[in-house]
């Protein structure tokens, strides 16, 4: 099997040139260097190698399904992450701290500089409502959170996934800080992304979303109903989104993926 990469955070379809730019020109510096880079990203399971007996740890436990057992158009990150040809993947640090890290090795780090929101290798979650519920909230000067509990109360909450860092587990951590925790919202609705939690909360069906900061750059460029919405607070600063090899890819290639991926 030949090796597999994937940048599927922030791979919006309006952007999508953009990212496979980036990556043609990633790819050139790997290629030049021996690696034996693939040309196209993965966005669907049907790019992915097949694994026959599914994805599996060392003692033989099944880790994630076959690929080519999945629906061919859908992407399940889950097993995207645990593929073992993975040679470049984009995770977010929520499944890491959930057990992804025991498979996967950290080769970079997103960059967050000129976003709102953003700095560095640090990220913070937009916490965005429809404009009739709070008030504008700018980006605080100092790491921590800015939560308008009083908006909270009572409202049912957008989560992208339950693993997300940005979309729920920040939002859970700092509300803990502030001597609070989830139930102060009335419920809570599944989306699936963050885009669609955005369109949820527009919709009504939700009223209250944590979105990563670059996300909720891209949603005010390419999602029509961010105009509808506003933030109303922000989530504390925490370091983003990490680029990813699978664990037992060569240890000369994580060094030529980790001088090259952010450069």
């Amino acid at each position: 099997m030949s090796f597999i990469a994937a940048l599927p955070m922030y791979d919006w379809p309006e952007v999508r040139q953009g990212v496979d730019a980036r990556w043609a020109a990633l790819r050139a510096r790997l290629l030049a260097a021996g690696v034996a880079a693939p040309r196209d990203l993965v966005r669907r399971n049907a790019d992915m190698p097949p694994v026959p007996g599914g994805i599996r740890a060392a003692d033989g436990a099944l880790l994630a399904p076959d690929p080519a057992m999945l629906p061919p158009d859908d992407l399940d990150l889950d097993v995207l992450w645990r593929h073992p040809r993975l040679l470049l993947g984009e995770t977010c640090r929520g499944p890491m701290s959930l057990g992804l890290s025991a498979h996967v090795v950290v080769v970079g780090q997103n960059a967050y500089d000129g976003i709102p929101g953003g700095s560095g290798v640090e990220y913070r979650s937009a916490v965005v409502a429809r404009r009739d519920v709070g008030r504008a909230a700018a980006v605080p000067a100092t790491r921590g959170a800015v939560l308008p509990l009083a908006d909270f109360e009572g409202r049912v909450l957008a989560v992208n996934a339950g693993h997300s860092l940005s979309g729920y587990l920040s939002l859970r951590d700092d509300l803990a800080t502030a001597g609070r925790d989830m139930t102060l919202f009335a419920g809570s609705v599944d989306t699936g992304s963050h885009r669609r939690s955005l369109r949820a909360v527009a919709a009504g069906d939700a009223d209250i979303a944590a979105i990563d900061c670059r996300s909720w750059a891209l949603a005010l460029r390419h999602e029509p109903v961010a105009a509808a919405l506003h933030v109303i607070g922000w989530t504390a600063s925490r370091v983003g989104l990490p680029f990813i090899t699978a664990r037992h890819t060569d240890p000369k290639i994580r060094t030529i993926l980790g001088g090259h991926v952010n450069a």
